[in-house]
This record gives structure tokens, C-alpha cells and sequence, in this order.
């Protein structure tokens, strides 16, 4: 069992910015310093995730800092609905990895919301380590995977393509590569 410690504090708006901030660097560390390029699928400018994805998961959603031995070492943020929850962001400061801060946060709020019986979330294909981390360390399935052949239901409707052909010679060069994922609680 993991013997990291954290608590979860909820977001105030005056550490909104730094939230931004962190989980921006967070990501984009992981996904083009920690292990080489291996994505160049920027959603702003040359951020991997962008500051419109993570208001938007802030305003209609639950954000907490993590915080650990006194410091402040990343983010969560979840919706929660009846006995479904969705885990939208869960980063940890790049200086923190393999600390086991981020399985303690899942576990902390997995006690946060004990009526929660399907957890689910998502990651792309490429995310190698975020794939290891729920699967392994949180115990979620991968129970979809989301393609232009099988497109995300809330992705914009840019597809599907009827052929790969079609597919590559897209305009609008999207990639929709993603596992879903989902925990049950027994």
C-alpha cells in the first residue's frame, strides 16, 4: 500500500492562475521533455493541453491542490454525478514523479466521494506512463478506444473517415487516439 501522504485542498480563484500554469508545465513535460517529443499535438500554441480545457474543467468541475509534506505538488479535478464521477486533470509537478503522490490523491478522493460507483477517464495513446498509472496503480480498465474509425461522442464532428485514405488526406490533420478508461467500486 502506498505510504505517500497528501491532501486535497479545494481550489481558491486566487491560485487559479498558478493552477493554470503548473498543470500546463506538468503536461508538457511529460509529454515532450520527461520522455522526448512523442507528441506534437498541440491544443494552443505549444501547449499540450490548454488553458480553455482547464477553465473549462475548473468552472464545471471540482479542482483541488495537492499538497504534500507542506508543499503544493500538483492537481486533481473531477465532475461528479450521482454514482458516476469523471477524473478530468490529475497532474503532479515533473519534480515530484514517482513520488506515489498521484496514487495517494486518487485514493484521497476516492474517500472525498464514496457514492461514486464508476469512475472514468480518458488518456491518449501515447501516454504511455498515464496508461501504466491507472491501470496499474489505480485499477482501471481500459474499456474503449476512441479512433477515427470510432470516433469520442463529444469530439467536434470533423469525421469519421470512411476509409484511411480519407482519413489522411484530412484538412483538418486530427488524431482522435484515445483510451477510456473506468474504475468500478465495489
Amino acid at each position: 500500500m502506498n505510504e505517500t501522504k497528501v491532501i486535497l485542498i479545494p481550489l481558491q480563484e486566487e491560485d487559479r492562475e498558478l493552477f493554470i500554469k503548473d498543470n500546463q508545465w506538468a503536461f508538457k513535460y511529460g509529454s515532450t521533455i520527461e520522455f522526448g517529443m512523442r507528441n506534437d499535438e498541440f491544443e494552443e500554441g505549444e501547449e499540450i493541453i490548454s488553458r480553455r480545457t482547464i477553465e473549462h474543467s475548473i468552472d464545471y468541475g471540482e479542482a483541488y491542490r495537492i499538497v504534500s509534506e507542506g508543499k503544493t505538488v500538483g492537481g486533481i479535478i473531477v465532475s461528479v454525478e450521482g454514482n458516476r464521477g469523471d477524473l478530468e486533470i490529475l497532474f503532479v509537478s515533473p519534480e515530484c514523479h514517482s513520488k506515489g503522490i498521484g496514487q495517494a490523491a486518487w485514493f484521497e478522493m476516492e474517500k472525498l466521494h464514496p457514492e461514486v460507483k464508476v469512475w472514468e477517464t480518458l488518456t491518449p495513446y501515447f501516454e504511455t506512463r498515464n496508461i501504466h498509472f491507472y491501470v496499474n496503480k489505480l485499477g482501471f480498465h481500459i474499456v474503449e478506444f476512441f479512433n477515427p474509425f470510432h470516433p469520442e461522442p463529444d469530439y467536434p464532428d470533423d469525421g469519421p473517415w470512411d476509409s484511411e485514405e480519407e482519413m489522411d488526406n484530412d484538412p483538418s490533420g486530427r488524431e482522435e487516439l484515445d483510451f477510456r478508461f473506468e474504475k468500478r467500486i465495489e
